[in-house]
């Protein structure tokens, strides 16, 4: 069922919708065994960015037997022509309506786009909530960083896959066919087989009691055979893993037109309040070598103009220097761009400027995150004042007259200091430039994003409280009047929305009835500023009997059993606690490059780069 012309006229971009696309994967649905549609719960521009899309859709289109198609959440005067027409939601490969798939996956990238989840099922005809689903609706599965708590969406998904699911979502997809082709599968036994497969969670083999305060009281499989914990998925050998070659190239204009390559998975930095470099580890690396062919491969399918090395800390990639030297040996004569993400201030070198410096006009960022040497030690930034200096001057020393620098404010500990620290480093770094003999002309430009802290799930933090909205709003002013300098540009996150963000991301599973009456309300796109109402979002809490404080300010006990303890991401409860002792001691720990601190993740195998361990 493919849109037709007469309602693509009505929307302002029906680019979004036709489909057709080069590269688009192209089988016969008569010929496949398995349906997948791979859905993701923003716009068409955002989604066809996403890396982890592009693997994913590869990598199940690589098996004959499955078929897996895009959707993307529709625009508002899309939703209101398909509402309009009783039209459902369909795939852009072939037009099917969401609701006649096998399996329909949602990565979960953002808490704000829980709404946008339910927001999609419903325009593609399929019950929202599990447990009114038949045997002939779509199997429904999360995955993606949000499925690492994935309790206050529990009640709307069938199935959750933990960790990388380039090797897992083809498995779960053959048990499928299996039992399809057997003859043994209902959705229930379907869903009892699911729940043993290594790395996924289905939220229904589980019984959770609370005790009279709302804290959990046990956590509990309902069968034999039911895992108490899941254990995430890696892939061991990341030299070996599915890269996307020939990408899905967009008709219109998207957020990222460019070949995105992920040099290396995991961090070897240990920062305390971040999520994402705890649950992708062990560290893992592609060789240069096979990098260089990744990209150029992808280049020629592609002719993009662009291409960006992508990691948690780019600038630690062992590789790196050989790995820019093998790009530039055929980008320059190409005129193909390198953008280096991610650069770390204390690994930022002259070297690595100047090979950068020749095809990159942009601002230069790093991330500092806190004001004070006190506090850094706190957070475990291990960056110094006069590493992110030595930073500024190599950039200035290169021609660059602006820099931007990444902050977060409402750390554990943070005091008035703290706050006076930021702008200081600003003006310090002002004063660098002018101290250079060989700068550069102009005026010196230091812009800084402000990020409010929101203490997730599997960092050193979890247990933290979250400053109040009016504290936040304090600070935020507090600051402003610091950056008293027109030299510096003075951007901050909205604290209203990082509230409810915490609420979601530490939330149990009463938080799906919240979600459920936000859909209810109509509310969707939550992530975009003109459609995110934080009043409506505290009514929605009140009004649901739900105390939101209870999930973002309370201080968590180490003993309380959290709402994502079932899953287990491959670093140990006991490695956090010892982190947040140190913490509160101000304490740092080295980076994985220096000596092994004993997070626990090399024990799911592969080979963690730098753990002496498992290095060979």
């Amino acid at each position: 069922m493919f849109y037709k012309d007469t309602l693509l006229k009505q929307v302002l971009k029906p680019g979004r919708y036709t489909g057709g696309e080069f590269n688009q994967v192209i089988k016969d649905v008569n010929k496949v065994k398995c349906r997948f549609c791979f859905a993701f719960p923003d716009t068409y521009e955002i989604g066809m960015s996403n890396l982890g899309v592009r693997i994913l859709y590869g990598a199940l289109n690589e098996d004959p037997d499955i078929y897996c198609e895009r959707a993307y959440a529709p625009w508002v005067d899309m939703e209101e022509q398909l509402v309009k027409h009783g039209i459902p939601l369909c795939s852009l490969e072939t037009g099917t309506p969401l609701c006649d798939f096998d399996i329909l996956g949602f990565t979960l990238q953002y808490e704000l786009c829980y709404t946008n989840v339910l927001y999609m099922l419903r325009l593609g005809q399929i019950p929202l909530l599990s447990a009114e689903r038949g045997e002939d609706d779509p199997i429904v599965i999360g995955g993606g960083p949000c499925s690492y708590n994935p309790e206050p969406v529990a009640d709307f998904f069938d199935v959750f896959s933990i960790g990388e699911g380039e090797e897992a979502l083809v498995e779960f997809s053959h048990l499928y066919t299996d039992m399809k082709a057997s003859g043994e599968y209902t959705r229930q036994k379907f869903l009892r087989a699911a729940a043993s497969l290594p790395g996924f969670y289905v939220p229904c083999m589980y019984d959770v009691d609370y005790n009279e305060d709302g804290t959990i009281k046990s956590f509990s499989p309902k069968y034999d055979g039911v895992p108490e914990k899941i254990t995430k998925r890696i892939i061991k050998d990341f030299d070996k893993a599915y890269f996307p070659t020939k990408p899905v190239m967009p008709y219109i204009e998207c957020v990222q037109d460019r070949i995105t390559v992920e040099i290396m998975r995991g961090c070897i930095r240990g920062c305390r309040f971040c999520q994402a470099g705890m649950i992708y580890r062990p560290i893992r690396e592609k060789s240069p070598q096979t990098l260089n062919e990744q990209a150029k491969q992808t280049f020629d399918n592609t002719g993009y103009g662009e291409i960006s090395l992508i990691s948690l800390s780019t600038s630690d990639y062992t590789g790196l220097h050989d790995l820019t030297d093998k790009l530039l040996s055929w980008t320059d004569e190409n005129m193909v761009s390198l953008s280096l993400p991610s650069l770390r201030a204390d690994s930022f070198t002259d070297e690595l400027m100047q090979k950068i410096s020749s095809v990159r006009t942009t601002t230069l960022t790093f991330a500092a995150e806190a004001g004070t040497q006190r506090l850094r030690d706190v957070i475990n930034k291990n960056i110094t004042e006069e590493e992110v200096l030595k930073a500024c001057r190599v950039a200035f020393a290169a021609g660059k007259t602006a820099v931007k620098l990444y902050f977060m404010i409402g750390h554990p500990t943070e005091t008035d200091e703290d706050i006076k620290g930021i702008a200081d480093l600003c003006k310090h770094i002002i004063d660098a430039f002018y101290e250079l003999e060989d700068r550069p002309k102009g005026k010196p430009q230091v812009t800084i994003s402000v990020a409010c802290f929101i203490p997730k799930p599997f960092t050193a933090f979890q247990w933290e409280g979250q400053d109040t909205l009016e504290e936040f709003r304090r600070k935020q002013k507090l600051l402003g009047h610091y950056c008293d300098d027109r030299r510096i540009k003075y951007n901050y996150h909205d604290a209203d929305g990082s509230i409810i963000e915490a609420a979601l991301a530490r939330g149990d599973r009463k938080l799906s009835a919240v979600l459920l009456e936000a859909e209810r309300r109509g509310m969707k796109f939550d992530a975009w500023s003109e459609f995110f109402k934080a009043d409506k979002w505290f009514s929605l809490f009140e009004d649901c009997g739900i105390d939101i404080k209870f999930y973002t300010e309370r201080k968590r006990d180490t003993g309380e059993i959290l709402p994502w303890d079932m899953i287990d991401c491959g670093v140990s409860k006991a490695f956090f606690k010892r982190e947040r002792e140190k913490a509160y001691e101000g304490i740092t720990t080295q980076s994985c490059a220096e000596a092994c601190a004993g997070c626990g993740a090399n024990r799911l195998g592969g080979e963690c780069t730098w753990c002496p361990n498992t290095k060979k």
